[in-house]
């Protein structure tokens, strides 16, 4: 199923699709997630690559009944755990030019998202989870391994992150399918 999902996400921007009958195992909710999302269930979990070395292990956890095509509408929480050390200003700058997939925004936008971003993503180790959970209206909250580290209020900032995985005009359409 999984090599299925991945084909078919490779259809192209235009004829992009994914499979969502995929049952996902019984998992436990991660305190941050249960406090965010108590009716949270796990949707789905990858490995994103980069030249087949594994970066961070993701998960979307999300209500029942949660559409993908409709992402930036519903409640969600994304936690990535990584498998190598990156640092928080890294983690900031990729977001930015992940995010730029999405929407055109100018340089001083940018530079000030990047800037917030910098400082509330901590540089993070082998095993580190940084978690966030969206929720439409009322921006993004942030945690690593657990510990509470902020806040975006910019809705705009806080959808084009989290397009990062779940927008059609993602790098990763194969991961996007997965989650």
């Amino acid at each position: 199923m999984k090599k299925i999902a991945a084909s078919l996400a490779i259809a192209g921007a235009s004829g992009l699709f994914c499979l969502q009958s995929r049952a996902q195992a019984p998992a436990p909710l991660p305190p941050e997630v249960r406090a965010s999302q108590p009716q949270a269930q796990l949707l789905g979990q990858t490995t994103l690559r980069f030249w087949g070395l594994p970066i961070y292990d993701a998960r979307l956890w999300a209500a029942p009944g949660f559409v993908l095509e409709r992402f930036a509408l519903q409640p969600l929480v994304l936690e990535l755990q990584y498998r190598r050390a990156l640092s928080g200003e890294r983690i900031a700058e990729r977001s930015i030019a992940e995010m730029r997939r999405q929407s055109d925004f100018d340089a001083r936008r940018a530079a000030e998202w990047q800037a917030q971003l910098a400082a509330l993503f901590p540089d993070v180790q082998s095993g580190d989870r940084l978690t966030g959970a969206y929720t439409p209206g009322g921006g993004a909250r942030f945690w690593h391994n657990g510990r509470a580290l902020g806040a975006v209020d910019d809705l705009l900032l806080a959808r084009l992150f989290f397009g990062i995985w779940l927008s059609p005009q993602t790098s990763e359409p194969a991961l996007r399918c997965e989650l």
